[in-house]
């Protein structure tokens, strides 16, 4: 089952939600769809392709996505394994030492790999998203598989923006030649007790290596998205959709 949402804006700068449950099409994830609040005259708009981190849902970046540009369509993800009252969209493999030096287990990650990239082709065709202007917007695990797909099909996304993850050791390694100069935004806390900071800028260093046009910063916070690096995403939306 699908959602689908409309952003509504009251006086004081509050920005909500409304969500409907009409007849939806299906994708192979469950997820939340919001359309621009601005009208695209019927052609293709951009679009933002939310993927929450583990044991969030599809709603939990809502807040997020409602800062950014209202030209934007929202697609967001929910990950196929359910985990604490949430999702996940792998297991960890803790073989290297624990958590700070997890890796995805490989079989869930080629999984939920294939389900995203299988959504947002279904996702460009239900809702007449613009193909040539697709982002990513992930946190934790999101993050890192959007860094990730990234890697796999640099020419898919016009942007990418990934928060408090790494790049794993499955696609550390590889060098796609069409990545260079695509955007891609990196942000980390320097006191994350989940993913540590040097593991955001070691995907930073090696995407840069790559290419990449990288924004790389480090917040004085945790494990999650605080208000100068929502201010700094935005931004750096803003500026990839100019």
């Amino acid at each position: 089952m699908a959602e689908r949402g409309r952003r509504s804006s009251r006086p004081d700068g509050y920005i909500s939600w409304s969500h409907e449950r009409p007849c939806m099409p299906e994708l192979p994830l469950e997820h939340v769809h919001v359309r621009p609040d601005e009208p695209t005259d019927g052609a293709p708009a951009p679009a933002v392709v939310v993927l929450h981190g583990r044991g969030a849902d599809e709603r939990d970046l809502l807040p997020v996505a409602a800062s950014l540009p209202e030209s934007l369509h929202v697609v967001s993800l929910r990950a196929p394994d359910p985990l604490q009252g949430g999702y996940t969209w792998y297991d960890l493999d803790l073989s290297a030492g624990g958590l700070h030096q997890s890796q995805p287990d490989p079989a869930d990650f080629e999984r939920s790999l294939r389900l995203v990239e299988d959504a947002i082709a279904g996702a460009v065709d239900a809702y007449d998203l613009d193909a040539d202007r697709l982002g990513l917007l992930g946190f934790s695990q999101g993050a890192i598989t959007s860094l990730s797909l990234l890697l796999e099909s640099p020419s898919r996304y016009a942007w990418v923006v990934g928060l408090h993850g790494y790049l794993p050791d499955s696609h550390g390694a590889l060098e796609p030649s069409d990545v260079e100069g695509r955007r891609v935004f990196v942000g980390a806390g320097d006191d994350d007790q989940v993913i540590p900071a040097h593991r955001s800028a070691a995907a930073a260093d090696r995407l840069t290596a790559l290419g990449a046009a990288v924004t790389h910063e480090t917040y004085p916070t945790g494990h999650g998205i605080g208000r100068d690096e929502l201010t700094d995403v935005v931004a750096f939306v803003e500026s990839s959709m100019s």
